[in-house]
């Protein structure tokens, strides 16, 4: 028996050596034929209420998917603008027979994932509790219970959450460009306002549910662990007394392009970067013989750290950490959108290379298009490991018509597509001289570049309401450095209060994704600085210097501080730099701007700018430009809430922006002169 076997070995042996001479090992392997993928075709029944049920049965793993989808058009909220907001935040919050806490305490004793939406729904379960998963979403679906007490809570958190769009550069752009896109007053362009959300009743919500949140036009998706037979059984028990609206949607208001490429500009006093968008709106769909062309298209323009833009704008040129295009075909409102957040100073030279990209885009290289086809194909078929996305092939083929083989022969598609296919895409979904490029930001600081670029240029405020151009005020001659430091000094207590103070401990408080965030800082004469940031009581990050030297620690990595760091600590050695604006030759008044809601003296010395209320003379704010990992930003800081402290004015509320994350510190305490040596070592 060994001898057969050393025999076979050498047979082996031999053939893999003849094999080894054919072969020429530096030849590129030539690629096999493109695969067909096998996606199972969804089972599908009707309700006679309009609910559409599709069941995908895979036994590998014993989990359930299931999706429900209310396919709807945008529907004008009017004076009530923001009810699908609050709608969707009563959705699944009780039943007629569970309270909120009952129904949220069984869906945790089943280990499920349950959510709900102003269109629908989501759960997630283990098999075996796949039908008390389904019981409790059908029973939220079918027997909602609306609280007047509820919605009032809600209501006090969408208004407290619209007073952050005014600060947020990025809210206020996707308000404000829908608008302009759509028409204020259109379904697809109004927002919510503080009135509109204080108009909102309960009857409001149970009229939208009644309406809207009907089985009319609903899909609802099983995949996994199931079998067809008893998915039929359950629904058809749980869902059949979910009640047929018979809404008939009024067409949605027409929209059309710019004429001709246009800047529109919304002024953000205290924005310390300009949010770029570039866009146009399509009516390109799925079903579009161009898809895959155009999809393509786009990836190439935008749709990865690989693409153009990106390497363009934050690669080439440092503007921005990322600047990304997507390709929407949403069934009700598609559009193509190419967008980032750059430095205002750079903000005109951004729009030009976004403008750049956007004509060339018609042009492309055959390498190119072949890593856009291998990144696509491998996305795809990543993306088949994920149930949700079966169910989101089951969808689409239903809601956009598709044909049946438009998943099954995907990535033959994908292989078909010419870069002749690519251009002619791009032309008819990318509008280069169509654009309405929009810009949220420091209209002081960008509306001389963008003007010089060539385009009209429209203003707009924050409700989308047309502007004159914002102008920069000048100040009086006689408002200098000096005397702005003398009414702050003045206003906190008195220049001799501030001279003889030591030191200054503060301890405050934010809260950062639901997390508590402690800051304590002291800070004395000649520039000694202990700072300790802590999270659930463990140190994130902490910064000691005691004049002369000092160290960092973030994350149990401890190093010494830089010569360039103590440098930067040693630039005010005094516990008020306003102490030493007299002197201080380089410092300048360069306006005046809102800050906070107040109207500010600006002053600016170097990378740093000052702001001091012109009605109080209390400090209002302060930004710094920063360099990082060869980047520039720059961090806002705002101050307010002033209050007496032993005889000295100090803020007690200190709001951050840190790399587009707002960070509000609530000031727990301050204690002065109470530093020692020891706390600098």
């Amino acid at each position: 028996m060994k001898r057969k076997i050393s025999y076979i070995a050498a047979a082996f042996l031999i053939s893999g050596m003849l094999s080894a001479q054919q072969t020429d090992l530096n030849a590129m392997p030539k690629p096999g034929p493109t695969p067909t993928i096998n996606i199972a075709k969804p089972k599908t029944f009707q309700l006679k209420n309009g609910l559409t049920v599709m069941v995908v049965e895979n036994h590998k793993l014993p989990r359930v998917n299931i999706t429900l989808t209310i396919d709807r058009p945008p529907v004008k909220e009017g004076e009530i603008a923001g009810i699908s907001s609050v709608f969707a935040e009563q959705i699944g919050t009780g039943t007629a027979t569970l309270s909120k806490d009952d129904f949220n305490k069984k869906v945790d004793y089943l280990g499920a994932n349950l959510d709900f939406s102003s269109s629908g729904a989501y759960a997630n379960t283990l098999s075996k509790y796949f039908p008390q998963v389904l019981e409790l979403m059908s029973d939220a679906i079918v027997h909602p219970k609306f609280s007047a007490d509820e919605i009032s809570k809600t209501k006090e958190r969408q208004i407290e959450g619209l007073k952050t769009i005014d600060k947020n550069t990025q809210a206020i752009a996707q308000r404000v460009g829908n608008a302009l896109a759509y028409g204020k007053n259109t379904a697809r362009g109004e927002f919510e306002t503080e009135a509109t959300i204080n108009k909102i009743q309960l009857a409001d919500v149970q009229n939208f549910y009644q309406k809207y949140y009907a089985p009319d036009n609903a899909y609802l998706v099983f995949v996994g662990d199931v079998k067809y037979d008893k998915v039929k059984k359950l629904v058809e028990k749980n869902f059949k007394n979910w009640k047929k609206s018979g809404t008939v949607y009024p067409a949605l208001e027409p929209a059309t392009n710019v004429k001709t490429t246009e800047i529109d500009i919304v002024d953000v006093p205290n924005a310390v970067q300009s949010v770029v968008s570039v866009g146009n709106l399509t009516d390109f769909k799925m079903n579009n013989p161009q898809y895959f062309a155009a999809t393509i298209a786009n990836y190439i323009l935008g749709g990865g750290g690989e693409a153009r833009l990106f390497m363009n704008l934050r690669e080439k040129n440092g503007f921005t950490y990322g600047a990304y295009s997507s390709l929407s075909t949403s069934k009700y409102s598609p559009e193509f959108s190419a967008s980032a957040s750059v430095r205002n100073e750079v903000t005109d030279k951004a729009v030009t290379e976004f403008m750049n990209e956007l004509k060339g885009i018609s042009t492309i290289q055959p390498d190119e298009l072949a890593n856009a086809k291998a990144k696509f194909a491998g996305n795809f078929i990543m993306s088949l490991e994920k149930p949700e996305t079966i169910a989101r092939f089951a969808l689409n083929q239903k809601i956009h018509n598709l044909p049946e083989n438009f998943y099954t022969d995907y990535l033959k598609s994908v292989d078909k597509v010419t870069v002749a296919d690519v251009s002619a895409a791009a032309k008819e979904v990318i509008l280069p001289n169509q654009e309405r490029i929009f810009v949220v930001g420091k209209g002081s600081d960008i509306n001389e570049g963008l003007e010089k670029l060539g385009y009209p240029v429209y203003y707009f405020d924050k409700e989308a309401n047309p502007v004159a151009k914002p102008t920069v005020t000048k100040v009086d001659a006689s408002i200098t450095p000096a005397s702005v430091a003398d009414r702050y000094l003045a206003a906190i207590g008195g220049k001799d209060k501030a001279e003889k103070l030591n030191a200054i401990t503060m301890v405050a408080a934010a809260t950062v994704q639901g997390q508590n965030l402690e800051m304590k800082s002291i800070k004395a004469k000649g520039g000694k600085q202990a700072q300790t940031v802590s999270m659930m009581g463990q140190v994130m990050q902490k910064i000691v210097f005691d004049g002369k030297t000092g160290y960092q620690e973030a994350m149990g990595q401890k190093k010494p501080l830089t010569d360039e760091e103590k440098s930067d600590l040693l630039k005010n050695t005094s516990l008020f730099e306003e102490l030493g604006f007299a002197a201080n030759k380089n410092l300048t008044v360069t306006g005046t701007e809102n800050i906070g809601g107040e109207d500010s003296y600006a002053l600016k010395d170097g990378d740093t700018t000052y702001y001091y209320s012109i009605k109080t003379g209390l400090k209002t704010g302060q930004t710094e430009v920063k360099k990082a990992q060869g980047q520039q930003f720059t961090i806002p800081t705002v101050f307010s809430d002033y209050k007496d402290t032993d005889g000295i004015k100090m803020p007690y509320k200190i709001s951050q922006n840190m790399g587009g994350m707002d960070l509000t510190f609530s000031v727990k305490s301050y204690e002065l002169n109470k530093a020692t040596d020891a706390d600098f070592k």
